[in-house]
């Protein structure tokens, strides 16, 4: 579960972030691999003394309202985009024995596709559940600051939510992962 935190809510843009169920898709999961006895690994990002939503100061990095570790499932926190360079996450999966990650979270093209291509290089076989990871529209490098959303998402330089998705899917599929849905994971995980 990588970055399903409070801090993304906090933002403007949340209101156009393209899976609005994410909690309920990836509540579903969540019960599947526990059920299984399958690990979970929870990843919050953090941004010490930036003053943003990701500044543990600010109380927003928690898991998103609806979603609970449960007990013994570690929590560990990053101050990169992927989920293993500033955390022991390596060392946590090895001694578990783990060879296979299902990769969910927010934001799809960022923090949850670096960790897809990180984990793959590191020998992992990855499953990238696409309908369990959010993201929202990217505003064109060289556009003003301080924009609304409504601007943001007017503006035909702003990359829309289907295209991120897309790409991401595109790039990822059979050179870093494997692409699954929420609906394929539970049915392979229960067995109906």
């Amino acid at each position: 579960m990588i970055d399903v935190q409070e801090s993304f809510r906090q933002r403007a843009n949340w209101a156009a972030t393209h899976n609005p169920d994410i909690v309920e898709k990836i509540n579903r999961l969540l019960a599947a691999q526990r059920a299984k006895g399958e690990g979970v690994v929870w990843i919050l990002h953090s941004e010490p003394g930036s003053g943003t939503v990701f500044d543990p100061e600010r109380g927003f990095n928690r898991p998103i309202e609806g979603l609970e570790p449960a007990e013994g499932e570690p929590v560990l926190v990053k101050t990169s985009h992927n989920a293993f360079t500033t955390t022991n996450l390596q060392q946590y999966l090895t001694q578990q024995g783990v060879r296979e990650v299902l990769i969910t979270g927010i934001r799809t093209e960022q923090c949850c596709e670096t960790t897809a291509r990180v984990a793959s290089d590191l020998g992992y076989d990855v499953t990238f559940v696409t309908d369990a990871t959010a993201t929202h529209p990217i505003e064109h490098p060289d556009a003003p600051e301080g924009r609304t959303l409504e601007e943001i998402l007017a503006d035909p330089r702003t990359l829309q939510t289907d295209a991120i998705v897309a790409r991401t899917e595109y790039v990822l599929a059979g050179r870093f992962a494997r692409i699954a849905t929420v609906d394929e994971l539970t049915e392979e995980l229960t067995g109906s």
